[in-house]
């Protein structure tokens, strides 16, 4: 049975109308269904404005679905209760994209930290705190820096504090929100290899939400292509890259920058009248589906 299995999830965001004006809605999520097996990295790509993110925050009702089935460890999630689902986040956590933002500035980094086992009353003060310095020295940062201010850190550092308060419930699924975009290449390069380093630890599975395709590559075992709030690609990450079949998944991968100035390339123009935009997914090769 897979860890998470989401199954035709909708999310639509409604704007109310007025006077002389119909009011709108939009499906930033239409029809999304995938699952991720324990201990795997599922990729989930596409331009900004696809509904990756939106996606992500469903799964942990941040943000809850207009329908939809959203299934851990076999349990509907969206059917739980508010305390309920608190629960359940033990086990579920995000790592956010922005690590300027997603720290509060009036706290210490060990407070950070120390946060959701205060929420979640998880030992006492002096366990929590040994955890936290434990939690620290895990995402490769040091203990004397608990009492420090997210402004005295590094982008890379804060995005590590980041992590290690997503970890400090032992969750068994992070949901990484693009959690290298706002860092330079070296400091990616750490991040990510902290992640993968950490997945073989603590035997982690992830959401890897991304629109870096060379990151998704290296990282994801598997990769779901989205469109405008619709999964139009999906499969082993290798196979997809190898032999991509939705023009939209095509036109991303001849966007990645190519390192040596001399080779050609071709840049794919995406046409959206070329293709149907609403057909379904079905099954082109073992694992491998496309709408098309």
């Amino acid at each position: 049975m897979p860890l998470l299995e989401v199954r035709h999830l909708v999310k639509e965001f409604g704007r109310t109308g007025g006077f002389l004006r119909q009011g709108t809605v939009t499906r930033a999520v239409n029809d999304v269904t995938f699952a991720i097996d324990q201990g795997e990295t599922f990729g989930l790509v596409g331009e900004s404005g696809s509904g990756k993110t939106t996606t992500g925050r469903c799964i942990l009702r941040l943000v809850e679905p207009t329908s939809g089935e959203v299934r851990f460890k076999g349990e509907d999630v969206l059917r739980f209760s508010r305390s309920r689902m608190r629960q359940a986040r033990r086990d579920m956590q995000i790592v956010f994209q922005d690590p300027y933002s997603s720290l509060n500035p009036r706290m210490q980094a060990g407070a950070i930290v120390e946060e959701p086992l205060i929420i979640h009353r998880a030992g006492s003060k002096s366990v929590r705190r040994a955890r936290v310095a434990e939690l620290f020295e895990l995402v490769g940062l040091d203990p004397a820096q608990l009492t420090r201010y997210p402004h005295q850190f590094s982008g890379g550092q804060r995005q590590r504090i980041g992590l290690a308060r997503a970890l400090a419930l032992n969750p068994s699924l992070i949901i990484a929100d693009e959690p290298v975009s706002a860092l330079d290449l070296s400091v990616q390069a750490q991040v990510i290899n902290l992640l993968m380093d950490l997945q073989a630890r603590l035997q982690l599975t992830y959401l890897f939400i991304a629109h870096d395709l060379r990151l998704v590559r290296h990282i994801c075992s598997r990769v779901a292509v989205m469109y405008l709030g619709r999964i139009v690609e999906m499969g082993p990450t290798e196979r997809l890259f190898a032999a991509p079949a939705h023009p939209y998944t095509r036109a991303l991968l001849s966007a990645i920058p190519v390192p040596d100035p001399k080779a050609e390339r071709r840049r794919i123009v995406l046409d959206p009248v070329s293709f149907n935009q609403h057909a379904p997914l079905r099954e082109i090769a073992a694992g491998h589906l496309a709408a098309l």
